[in-house]
């Protein structure tokens, strides 16, 4: 497009034409479609060679020339991802355009409006004279290093691609993920609310004290102590609700009018700190008057005097002063008066002697006072007796508070914060990328300076006990920074009140926006209501739940209280975003390309660890309840919150670490004391996708106490082009039951030309390096006794083969329908473990962690073993039960004794007709119809046939008609084993058999189903267990 608007088609070819038709789209789908377009028909078709080839791609994919026009502004991101997608999609028609701004008006000029505060003018001058110059200097300089390496982080995260709105709460939850990202956003809120607490708090205290003292609703003349402190808490509460709720409406009614006002309360915080600059230097030449009275090194109140002096001379006559009538019982000369009054002399010292008066050296350390202490001068002696009760305490300027480092530096840090201003505001700046590093690091190294400066400039010009009375009781109730204010102390007082009342009107303004950020992220359930708002998208709701948040600190009416609360959830905050950055860096994701280059891990981690000690030397009971706030947030989203891919970094640590721990696992196999079930589970589709045995997932659950690997599998028949479709909805059944049966593990669909050869890829292929299957469990073929099942049982065997090849352990439970589910519960019962072949221990581990599971908790553990004519059977028992012992199993012992009796006739009978049946379906070559009348034929036979030998008590069928004499003794063991079995376990909930291995031959295939039928006939609930030839359970620690 030309200036005009106008489309300049040159020469296009037939090939382009549909790039040139994408154009045409793109153009209409944003409103800029004019009437020029039209020339896009009439495109000259020559050149047919150039973009053809790509014409299926084009229907899919943007083209280069659409996404870079739409790419090149911030706002406008149709590419981009899903949450902006999301936001223009609900957009109801288009805003009028902005005019952008530059780093000054965008950055700069915010950050110093919101890290100026309430705490440079209510708290720097008492911080610096408890603390001293020098002790304030080193917080002062450790919480500007904090910010500034904070800063450093958040620009490497910030030119990283697009803030949008939310500030550090986008950052740390794009790279941290939801659930850190929730968690540090609801601190961050919790932190800007009672940052609007703070603000009010520092409003009302200017105001009761400072400028209108006569509008206490609790008066404070005439108490004294616990009582005065009280009233004055009680008047901030009172002010402070009315104060938050007046705000609250005005940001309800016309946010609009906040946002105008900025400027204004900007000018009252600079020309505020301007006149403090000028009174320093006025203070070289011309030292303000203001005198501050002590009665030996104790300072008075200056309401309690009108003079400083015990008595005047009034025409050559001694009179009494008002501070003689306070400390004396009269006016009289001859009155009695207190001790420390009548032994201590009353001068008058400068409170400001200027910045040329060397007062600097006595307010270089610190001066820590227990609540109620004298504020006494340095240097200066008084007769006092220590044995005297202190009276008229009253009369003297005494410490409100008890003080120490650790409570200056959570009074003092949310002066330092305010730093998130420049990148809240990415989206209105000209160039983010440039801006937000440069306005920023700006910001902080201009407040730092000022910040800095200030502390020695106080200890350098004002008295060491002025700077120590936090409420300027002893120069006649004037704000103590105002005092050294130029040309007036009002113009401090007035510019601190309208500052402070910005400050709070921007925090409920800012605090609604970011937990509506947060709710409409729905990452946090319970908080979604608080996304709706008015018509205009003003949170009101949000809002309503600010303001009751910030009338909680409101009542603690404390600023000094207020404060460190605020505190740790910045601290925290900034905390997570060197730890972003940290994070970033060292994985090194492909998308880690910010255009901020002056970073290093090695300065986030600093500036982490530096949030962290802060947390903890500000207040160690409040770092931990603001820790345990984030970690209960954080469990909430993990289990209850919304699933978001952000790429984030935490995502990021998983791969990594997970790419560690597989190699690791591939230098070796588990000890045997790390052994666990990791459990393939095959799993059978019908024809519509969905599974046929839910139940194997319930026990799969159920076992799963060893916390191992499940891989849950299945096989799709056909090509991979064809039944790709069909794979998908395979997979989504197998997930969806999963997570109803609540088995955490992976699924894993293969799609094969047949079932038999996707079953063995996935017990061949499943699994990643060391984190493989080492058990399969597949369900019993129940019907495979009939012709149209013939194939299922095959493969069933031929899964048996492959797992004792690839010495995999291997359960196949029988009848797995009858199994429990996971809500159901035995309140009593047996779990028997028929112990015949040593597996490894299989069948002594099974049971063991099925009983972790609150289905199986009450039911016992019995194991019975099978002695043969020439074993010890009482031996027998007492090594089981010594074994048992050993490996920390409770279970009841039984040896079971089996005699050599002879073959009975229902054996011979059971062993014919198997034979028989086999024989004959391999020698039929019949359709599956004649298969199966046949087969039914022949079951009407054997049964007559049976009902014959029984009546007559005959043996028509000898050992010398039967062909295969193993398949006797097989069958002989099965039966007499099954009948052991079933007079010990026939009420147990669950027996668990050595499962036989399969024969080498397949001819005998039938056979071996039917000797694992006759050993487990009449039993419900047959887990049969193959061990994997390698022991999973020992006696040692």
């Amino acid at each position: 497009c030309n200036q005009n608007n106008k489309i300049k088609v040159t020469s296009v070819s037939r090939w382009e034409l549909p790039l040139l038709v994408e154009t045409q789209r793109e153009i209409s789908s944003h409103g800029r479609l004019d009437a020029d377009a039209r020339i896009l028909s009439q495109v000259n078709l020559r050149n047919v060679k150039n973009v053809f080839m790509l014409q299926e791609e084009m229907d899919t994919s943007p083209m280069v020339s659409s996404l870079l026009s739409t790419l090149a502004n911030y706002s406008n991101l149709p590419t981009g991802s899903k949450e902006h997608e999301e936001a223009e999609n609900n957009e109801e028609g288009p805003r009028p355009s902005k005019k952008p701004l530059g780093t000054l008006m965008g950055v700069y000029l915010p950050c110093i409006q919101n890290i100026f505060g309430v705490i440079l003018f209510l708290r720097m001058t008492w911080m610096v004279g408890i603390g001293g110059v020098f002790g304030s200097f080193i917080i002062v300089f450790m919480c500007c290093s904090t910010t500034m390496l904070t800063a450093i982080s958040m620009s490497a995260i910030a030119t990283n691609g697009v803030v949008p709105a939310g500030g550090s709460y986008y950052m740390i939850s794009r790279s941290l993920g939801p659930e850190f990202g929730g968690a540090v956003g609801i601190c961050f809120y919790l932190g800007t609310t009672f940052a609007g607490a703070m603000y009010i708090l520092g409003c009302i205290e200017i105001l009761l004290i400072y400028i209108f003292p006569q509008a206490a609703i609790f008066k404070l003349e005439g108490l004294e102590g616990a009582e005065a402190e009280i009233a004055l808490l009680n008047n901030m509460r009172v002010y402070g609700t009315i104060v938050l709720s007046l705000m609250a409406l005005v940001v309800f009614v016309g946010v609009k009018y906040v946002n105008k006002l900025a400027l204004v309360f900007l000018a009252c915080v600079i020309f505020s700190i301007l006149a403090v600059y000028a009174g320093v230097i006025n203070t070289a030449f011309e030292p303000p008057t203001f005198p501050v009275c002590l009665l030996g090194n104790r300072t008075l109140m200056s309401k309690g005097y009108d003079v400083c002096a015990k008595v005047i001379e009034i025409d050559n006559e001694t009179v009494t002063t008002k501070l003689w009538s306070s400390f004396c019982d009269s006016d009289s000369l001859n009155a009695t008066c207190d001790e420390y009054f009548t032994n201590n002399n009353v001068t008058e010292i400068q409170g400001i002697p200027g910045v040329t008066s060397g007062i600097l050296a006595e307010n270089l350390f610190g001066y820590y006072l227990e609540k109620g202490m004298f504020l006494e001068k340095r240097g200066l002696l008084s007769n006092v007796d220590p044995d005297s009760p202190t009276t008229n305490s009253n009369r003297y300027v005494l410490a409100d508070i008890t003080s120490f480092f650790t409570l200056l530096v959570g009074i003092y840090f949310p002066s330092v914060t305010g730093i998130m201003a420049g990148s809240n505001r990415s989206g209105d700046l000209r160039d983010a990328q440039k801006s937000i590093p440069i306005g920023t690091i700006a910001a902080i190294t201009t407040t730092s300076t000022v910040y800095m400066s200030c502390v020695i400039l106080f200890g350098a010009c004002i008295e060491g006990v002025v700077l120590r009375d936090k409420f300027g009781e002893g120069v006649n109730g004037n704000l103590v920074i105002g005092t050294l204010a130029w040309p007036s102390p009002w113009v401090i007082v007035f510019g601190s009140f309208f500052s402070t009342c910005g400050a709070g009107l921007q925090s409920l303004t800012g605090a609604p926006r970011l937990l509506q950020a947060i709710s409409r992220d729905g990452i946090i359930p319970f908080l979604r209501v608080f996304g709706h708002g008015k018509a205009n998208g003003e949170p009101t709701w949000a809002l309503l739940l600010t303001a009751s948040i910030c009338e909680i600190g409101i009542i603690i009416a404390s600023l000094d209280s207020v404060a460190p609360i605020l505190s740790m959830f910045f601290l925290m905050c900034y905390m997570f975003v060197n730890l972003a950055c940290a994070l970033q860096t060292l994985l090194r994701t492909p998308n880690w390309r910010p255009r901020f280059k002056f970073y290093h891990w090695a300065l986030s981690f600093l500036g982490m660890s530096l949030c962290l000690s802060l947390m903890f030397i500000c207040s160690w009971y409040y770092a931990i309840v603001a820790m345990g706030i984030a970690t209960c947030i954080y469990k909430y989203i993990e289990f209850c919150g919304a699933e978001k891919e952000w790429g984030d970094g935490i995502r990021g640590i998983s791969l990594s670490a997970a790419r560690f721990a597989l190699m690791r696992l591939e230098e070796g196999p588990p000890h045997t004391k790390n052994w666990r079930p990791q459990i393939l589970v095959l799993m059978s589709m019908d024809a519509t996708q969905n599974v046929e045995q839910p139940r194997l997932l319930s026990l799969t659950n159920q076992l799963k106490a060893g916390k191992g690997l499940t891989i849950v599998g299945t096989t799709v028949q056909g090509t991979f082009l064809s039944n790709y479709t069909d794979a998908q909805r395979a997979d989504q059944s197998l997930r969806k039951l999963m997570e109803t049966e609540k088995v955490k593990g992976f699924s894993q669909v293969v799609i094969s030309s047949n079932l038999r050869d996707g079953t063995s890829h996935l017990i061949q292929v499943g699994g990643l390096g060391g984190l493989k299957h080492n058990t399969v469990m597949v369900s019993w073929p129940c019907n495979w006794k009939q012709p149209e099942y013939y194939q299922q049982f095959r493969n069933f065997i031929e899964v048996v083969r492959e797992t004792t090849l690839a010495s995999l352990a291997l359960l196949v439970p029988k009848n797995i329908s009858s199994y429990p589910s996971n809500g159901e519960r035995f309140t009593e019962g047996h779990i028997d473990v028929w112990w015949i072949v040593h597996d490894g221990g299989m069948l002594m581990l099974l049971p063991f962690l099925l009983r972790q599971h609150k289905v199986w908790r009450k039911c016992k553990m019995r194991i019975f073993t099978v002695a043969q004519m020439d074993d010890n059977s009482i031996q027998m028992k007492k090594d089981l039960i010594m074994f048992l012992y050993h490996l920390r199993l409770d279970a009841v012992v039984e040896v079971v004794e089996m005699l050599d009796n002879d073959i009975s006739a229902y054996t011979y009978e059971k062993t014919l007709v198997m034979e028989q049946r086999s024989q004959i379906l391999k020698q039929m070559h019949l359709t599956k119809n004649e298969m199966e009348r046949e087969y039914q034929h022949f079951v009407v036979k054997c049964e007559t046939f049976r009902l014959l030998i029984w009546k007559q008590n005959l043996l028509y069928c000898n050992t010398s008609s039967i062909r295969n004499q193993v398949d006797l003794r097989r069958m002989h063991t099965a039966v007499r084993l099954n009948d052991v079995i079933t007079k010990k376990s026939k009420e147990a909930k669950l027996v668990l058999l050595n499962m036989p291995g399969p024969p080498k031959n397949r001819v005998g295939d039938e056979n071996y189903m039917e000797f694992l039928e006759v050993l487990t006939e009449g039993l419900n609930r047959v887990l049969l267990v193959r061990g994997g030839g390698r022991e999973v359970i020992t006696i040692y620690s």
